[in-house]
């Protein structure tokens, strides 16, 4: 194989570089523009503190779309209702002493510190509430005036950031929650081959907790990214499947994976482990490669693979788990081995029978039927 130049070496080089960091840089690049845009837009318009428009679209230009917009709704809400709150609390009470303001300033902030505790989204309510409360005393403007000009000053930077968040790259919900299903099924078939080679010699609690933290926080990324889904749907910026079944069955797949975990990690006797290591064989290379399958067909959104590997392997498991028994040779197992053993029987069939609600969610996220096969399922 002749050997590139330098040059082209470099570029090579540094398009893997930008590739692995393409989300990263296409953020940049939308808060750039989010930041240009509303400054322009404020300087335009005459915003007596274009200062606050331009925070506010960089706080609201997010990774995605359904981020972006459920932020700018919390940022709009919190600022309203701080806004109305302080400028009411500054007009009615009068503060024109130190220690009037100070009184002025527990007064408005304290209640919205306590709604903003109980509900999260309100975070922003309290710090509203102190710029219309003290900035009235730079600027030289009346309470209600500050008031006014706050709320249309973040309506400004909210727009700014959805209408960037839209057009500039737009990066869909939906989309990252896909890359994350993908990436935790590609984190639980490694998993499964990993727990399925510990049976003959057992696994440190120690590792297993590793093993099931990594599938817990590609979980955790993507129940965020499925909420923020859930509001592309609502705002109907997005006609894709709901995410919420296919978390939900890799939820069930992460609690088969524990009781597994739980299952290896006492070693299978030697005289069982020899029998079964072949079915067990067949079985790991199975439900490794429907998993890593399905995660292929999210990607590239086709039809799931056949179970028909999958079922086979566990009947065969089945069938030469019923002769070691009909053989007595688990009779002289102790109760905590033989626990462990048939906790992983379990297992193995619990995520076979949620396979199935996996191969029903990536088939919704597939191409859909073909049109020789869609009159026969309009009939049915």
């Amino acid at each position: 194989m002749p050997l590139l130049p330098r040059p082209a070496l470099l570029a090579a080089w540094l398009r893997t570089r930008l590739n692995r960091r393409r989300a990263q840089l296409v953020l940049t690049l939308r808060i750039t523009v989010s930041a240009l845009l509303a400054l322009a837009l404020a300087l335009a318009l005459g915003m007596p503190l274009p200062l606050w428009v331009v925070m506010t679209a960089l706080i609201l230009t997010q990774a995605s779309v359904g981020r972006s917009l459920r932020a700018a709704i919390d940022y709009m809400i919190g600022t309203l209702g701080g806004a109305i709150y302080g400028g009411a609390i500054a007009v009615l009470i009068p503060h024109d002493s130190e220690i009037a303001l100070l009184a002025v300033l527990a007064l408005a902030v304290a209640p919205l510190a306590l709604i903003a505790a109980l509900n999260p989204r309100m975070n922003v309510a309290p710090i509203t509430a102190v710029i219309v409360l003290l900035l009235p005393a730079i600027t030289h403007h009346s309470p209600l005036d500050s008031a006014i000009n706050r709320v249309l000053e973040v309506a400004l930077g909210a727009f700014t950031g959805l209408v960037v968040s839209l057009i500039v790259f737009p990066s869909s919900a939906h989309r990252q929650a896909i890359e994350a299903a993908v990436r935790t099924l590609n984190l639980m078939a490694s998993a499964f081959s990993q727990l399925i080679s510990d049976l003959t010699h057992g696994r440190d609690v120690e590792t297993l907790h590793e093993i099931q933290d990594g599938i817990g926080t590609a979980l955790v990324r993507l129940d965020a990214v499925a909420a923020e889904a859930g509001h592309e749907r609502s705002a109907r910026l997005a006609s894709e499947p709901e995410t919420g079944p296919l978390l939900r069955t890799l939820l069930r797949l992460r609690h088969d994976l524990v009781i597994m975990g739980r299952a290896v990690a006492l070693p299978l006797p030697d005289v069982l482990a020899s029998r079964l290591a072949a079915p067990l064989s067949q079985v790991s290379k199975a439900y490794t490669a429907y998993m890593r399958g399905c995660a292929r067909a999210l990607s590239a959104r086709e039809n799931p693979p056949p179970l028909d590997d999958v079922r086979l392997a566990l009947e065969m498991y089945a069938v030469e788990l019923s002769k070691v028994r009909s053989e007595g040779l688990t009779r002289a197992l102790s109760a905590e081995t033989i626990e462990h053993f048939f906790a992983l029987g379990f297992a193995l069939d619990e995520i076979h029978q949620n396979f199935r609600d996996l191969e029903r969610c990536v088939t919704e996220w597939g191409p859909g039927p073909t049109p020789a096969t869609a009159p026969a399922a309009a009939k049915n």
